[in-house]
């Protein structure tokens, strides 16, 4: 990471504290430590390799861009203007939305799992753009006994409405009865849900588990989420 300096007003602007004024009041009235260090001048030359700021108590370590995963619950639109229920950004902390965070991807508003969200434009065309064919991993639970033949049929490709051609799942297995774990590269329109009803099922339940790289962590509970530590691969 690039060091160069700037005031410490600059840095908490840049991580999502506020406008100037607002983020000089929060030095001036001593709710800002830079490692540690309780700080009271604006005008203050910091550095920005990372460290870690505390705001009124509560740590937020510095990033040069916000990159996070969230486990998404059921019921949350991937919108910062949902239609009918709740936004994923409501989940998140005040600092992640003045930085202007967004998806990188979509779920539906009752699929749950791993979403991807960054501030860092490059990063959400990466995870967002079909080009890209970028494997995503889902767990089904179908409403049927999922058949032998169910599954032969998915990983042969189904012809989805209003396609000109198949689709096909990078990976396609059974897990139980009513369970299958589906690999898909494309992101068209409820994929996984049409292509379990093209073979004559149902999809009761969606849930994501991996985008590329990163998986959803056994320990990240629903509505919670964590910083991504990387560079662009």
């Amino acid at each position: 990471m690039p060091t160069f300096k700037q005031t410490l007003t600059r840095l908490l602007q840049s991580q999502g504290f506020g406008t100037r004024r607002h983020c000089q009041n929060l030095i001036l009235e001593g709710a800002v430590e830079v490692d540690g260090v309780n700080a009271t001048d604006p005008d203050q030359i910091v550095t920005t390799t990372p460290k870690t700021l505390t705001i009124n108590g509560q740590h937020w370590p510095y990033r040069e861009h916000a990159t996070i995963m969230l486990h998404k619950p059921a019921g949350y639109e991937c919108s910062h203007q949902p239609q009918h229920h709740l936004s994923v950004f409501s989940l998140l902390p005040a600092p992640l939305i003045t930085r202007g965070i967004q998806c990188a991807g979509r779920l539906d508003y009752d699929t749950t799992g791993l979403l991807l969200l960054s501030d860092d434009g490059a990063f959400v065309h990466r995870y967002s753009s079909p080009k890209k064919a970028l494997g995503k991993v889902y767990e089904v639970t179908a409403k049927h006994c999922v058949s032998e033949e169910q599954i032969a049929v998915l990983q042969a490709g189904v012809l989805l409405r209003g396609e000109t051609a198949p689709v096909i799942p990078l990976v396609c297995e059974r897990i139980d009865d009513h369970r299958l774990r589906l690999t898909i590269t494309e992101g068209k329109y409820h994929q996984v849900k049409r292509m379990i009803a093209a073979v004559g099922n149902r999809c009761e339940a969606l849930h994501r588990i991996a985008v590329a790289e990163f998986v959803l962590p056994d320990d990240l509970a629903e509505g919670q989420w964590k910083w991504i530590d990387i560079g662009m691969p």
